[in-house]
């Protein structure tokens, strides 16, 4: 075998190993549903998430939350999934802000 057509097929594969790992990620969804409340009693339900990014909720924020999904999921007061006061609610649990705390406002998935 040439060494040409060697660094050939070794090329091929290395960019074939990049393809797929780059496209891995792509349509990943936490399977199951994740619904929430505001502080108006309104309901509202995602369908299977992205497990990318953070994840704005409704801006009345949320009071009670149920993780239907098969993931874990961690709920935070800002909207941009920072700061303190975030709660981690594991799969299929649910969980709900104390009076006089801060609503949470965004999530992230854990995957």
């Amino acid at each position: 075998m040439s060494v040409h057509r060697r660094l050939g097929t070794a090329a091929g594969a290395a960019l074939l190993t990049l393809a797929v790992a780059g496209c891995s990620g792509l349509g990943r969804t936490a399977v199951g549903t994740i619904t929430y409340e505001t502080e108006h009693e309104t309901e509202v339900s995602v369908t299977s998430p992205s497990v990318k990014g953070c994840h704005k909720l409704a801006t009345a924020g949320a009071t009670k939350v149920e993780n239907g999904t098969l993931v874990d999921i961690v709920m935070y007061p800002s909207e941009n999934c920072r700061g303190d006061g975030s709660i981690y609610i594991p799969a299929n649990s649910g969980n709900e802000i104390v009076p006089g705390t801060p609503r949470w406002r965004s999530y992230r998935v854990i995957h």
